[in-house]
């Protein structure tokens, strides 16, 4: 998923398509890191998908039933508790409503979004714009098929708990909402126009993330991610994406030094390209094999 609806769909897991169809077989990509007495396996999410794809199977299914625990980027919260943490950095009772604080012509923009997702008039006018930009950007895709129980980290969890298995988060809920909450407000307008401008575009942009996920074609991946690098502000990008990886860098190479087997599934967009979580890994010493599917 590219880089600014893979932030905004990671904090949406927090917050169903129509009826599937026989499903298509998918062969998503999937590395490893391996030491004598250690093996991770890193796998890059979509977090919303078709249930029509199959993709849980093969390889991936393979290294997923061989290890001893999942890690994700978040383990998704309790909704009361996720509700309660964003009224803690809800805006001011006295801050200007969020269309007032808007570009020309945002305002009626974020209205017709709003109807359109069928929120009632108003809905958005007290939230800060990073949150306003999270709950807009899945709506095109849901109302095309797409579903968060069919993306990779619902799939990934309801099989780890079947089977005992345990789920760890390389963030938690207060990291992921400071992450955002904490930008300026000019780079949360920034990201809220950019949803609002690309409500149409947004299917087809999902479409061809997923095929190319789906397939296994991460040359396309990496693509779809610099295009939309391009229009995200050195900042963004910054704490998005480059201080994330360091950091999932630095907890892999500590979890290198315990024996075990792992399967870490986070945003196939961290993946993908230069400064992707392998270039970090390769920064510390450590070689990321791809498994699957052979590169060709």
């Amino acid at each position: 998923m590219p880089l600014a609806r893979l932030f905004l769909a990671t904090l949406a897991l927090m917050f169903a398509g129509p009826a599937a169809r026989p499903a298509a077989p998918a062969r998503p990509a999937l590395w490893v890191v391996r030491d004598t007495d250690t093996t991770i396996y890193l796998f890059g999410s979509v977090h919303e998908l078709r249930p029509d794809l199959a993709w849980f199977q093969g390889p991936v299914r393979r290294a997923f039933e061989a290890s001893d625990a999942l890690v994700l980027e978040l383990v998704a919260p309790p909704e009361a508790e996720v509700q309660e943490a964003l009224r803690r950095v809800a805006p001011p009772a006295d801050a200007p409503p969020l269309p007032e604080r808007l570009p020309q012509g945002y305002a009626k923009k974020l209205a017709a979004a709003t109807r359109a997702a069928g929120y009632p008039e108003g809905a958005f006018d007290r939230m800060d714009p990073w949150l306003a930009a999270t709950s807009l950007s899945i709506l095109p895709l849901r109302r095309t098929g797409y579903s968060r129980e069919a993306g990779v980290e619902a799939v990934l969890t309801a099989s780890a708990r079947r089977t005992g298995k345990p789920i760890e988060g390389l963030e938690t809920q207060r990291d992921q909402i400071a992450m955002f909450d904490q930008l300026p407000e000019a780079e949360q307008i920034a990201m809220l126009t950019r949803v609002l401008d690309g409500q149409e575009a947004a299917t087809d942009v999902m479409r061809r993330t997923a095929e190319a996920w789906s397939r296994g074609d991460t040359d396309a991946l990496a693509a779809i991610v610099a295009d939309d690098l391009r229009q995200t502000s050195d900042a963004v990008q910054q704490r998005v994406l480059a201080d994330r990886n360091a950091a999932w860098a630095a907890w892999i190479a500590r979890r290198m030094a315990q024996p075990g087997r792992v399967f870490v599934a986070v945003g196939t967009g961290h993946l993908v390209g230069a400064g992707s979580l392998q270039d970090a890994l390769a920064a510390k010493g450590l070689r990321v094999r791809r498994i699957s599917p052979p590169v060709r």
